[in-house]
């Protein structure tokens, strides 16, 4: 081979070589293109993927102030629902606070407790039933701040404030059904016209007449509609709707005081329920109501049995704070003012309620708490119908024929074993 030829040979491979050098390139090119997405297509990925984040996350921040509304509704539900017995049973015109505030004197204070006031008194002992009503609320107290606690307090009271709403809504138009039913005015009293009660009504001025007064006496009414004087109607008299047959012994005050019919049909109607105060007569017949809404509702599974008022707060006695509670509602029922207020012209219905918690938890001696305690008795069975078999001596159940019987079986078996 010639020189010139070999010159060109070579020439000719290099070229075919550096052909196959930059198609292999492109080739090695072409393939990381088909497996590596463009910039292009990588973008909707990635804003894909974000997003699916972010709404993952929004979904349990969602979840988590779901969560703690219902937590904080079932909370506001609960303290509600549980301020409602306060005013029943504790105290109807002292607040929390007040109860509390005076609790809190006395482990602060060096002072004698005796040189405490009436009114002091009575704040303590109502304390003393607040944390019995409401077994949870000093713990729950000690645990929250501040701001909490001032809510806790504003939604018991809105609770308490709401039951006693309810209440004199509910006896503005029973007190008029009982009275009608009873007295048959004419013409009968209606239940939506409050203006046509109090003084100027015969029926409901002859129960809220002073006990010490006769409203059959025509110079006595006239001069109580007057409000003249010796007829002007306060806080310092007993009306005659709390005496048993709404009538008072002017010798013996205490008499019938507290068993006026129209007190214990709005006690039951409230802290039972209305069908219940249809029956006010005897004395006690061992219908125990609470008991028998409990089997009631055992023996309904699965049926939600609606509770009355004494079972959801845990009440099985009467008291004399809801006795006090029943009287104001009843004399405000009774009355011509249309809107609850505390002061009725010359009649303070602080201090009527105060008057009547007064008589029961400061009887003046040993005799007089033995009768405000059989009082309380007479009222339980009356509410409730407590039976009395708990309170019978042995001698009276070893008298009775069952266990007679059984003695006088085993004196006939022992007369005959001595024959013999």
């Amino acid at each position: 081979m010639s020189h010139a030829e070999g010159s060109r040979t070579s020439q000719t491979n290099s070229e075919d070589s550096s052909a196959m050098t930059v198609e292999h390139q492109h080739s090695d090119s072409n393939l990381r293109q088909s497996h590596e997405p463009s910039s292009g297509q990588a973008q909707p990925v990635f804003v894909q993927a974000l997003q699916r984040r972010k709404i993952a996350e929004l979904e349990g921040k969602i979840e988590a102030l779901e969560s703690g509304r219902i937590g904080k509704e079932r909370q506001t539900n609960y303290y509600l629902a549980q301020g409602r017995a306060v005013r029943r049973v504790v105290a109807l015109y002292d607040s929390i606070e007040d109860l509390i505030f005076e609790n809190d004197r006395r482990y602060q204070d060096d002072d004698d407790e005796d040189a405490a006031t009436v009114d002091q008194e009575r704040l303590q002992i109502g304390y003393g039933i607040l944390m019995r009503t409401l077994p949870w609320l000093l713990k729950r107290a000690s645990e929250l701040e501040h701001d909490d606690y001032t809510r806790m307090l504003k939604l018991l009271r809105q609770g308490a404030d709401g039951a006693r709403g309810d209440d004199t809504a509910k006896l503005k138009a029973l007190v008029v059904d009982w009275i009608n039913r009873d007295f048959k005015p004419i013409p009968p009293l209606d239940s939506d016209d409050k203006h046509s009660r109090g003084f100027i009504s015969d029926v409901c001025g002859s129960l809220l007449c002073p006990a010490e007064l006769d409203w059959n006496n025509p110079a006595v009414k006239a001069g109580i509609r007057d409000r003249s004087d010796g007829h002007i109607v306060t806080d310092l008299s007993f009306p005659a709707f709390l005496y048993n047959k709404y009538t008072a012994d002017p010798n013996n005050l205490e008499e019938g005081l507290f068993k006026g019919k129209i007190l214990v049909q709005a006690y039951k109607a409230v802290f039972t329920s209305p069908s219940s105060a249809k029956d006010t007569e005897g004395d006690g017949d061992g219908a125990d109501v609470t008991q028998n809404n409990r089997r009631a509702k055992r023996s309904c599974a699965g049926i939600k049995v609606k509770k009355h008022v004494a079972q959801i707060i845990n009440m099985e006695k009467v008291t004399a704070r809801s006795i006090a509670y029943i009287a104001c509602q009843v004399r405000f029922a009774l009355s011509s003012v249309t809107s609850w207020r505390s002061v009725d012209g010359d009649f303070d219905y602080i201090q009527f309620w105060r008057n009547i918690v007064d008589f029961f938890e400061k009887a003046p001696g040993r005799e007089a708490q033995r009768r405000v305690s059989t009082l309380l008795e007479w009222w339980t069975r009356k509410v409730f119908g407590r039976s009395r078999r708990d309170d019978l001596s042995a001698v009276a159940k070893a008298n009775m024929s069952v266990n007679a019987l059984a003695r006088q079986r085993a004196q006939i078996d022992d007369m005959s074993f001595d024959s013999n």
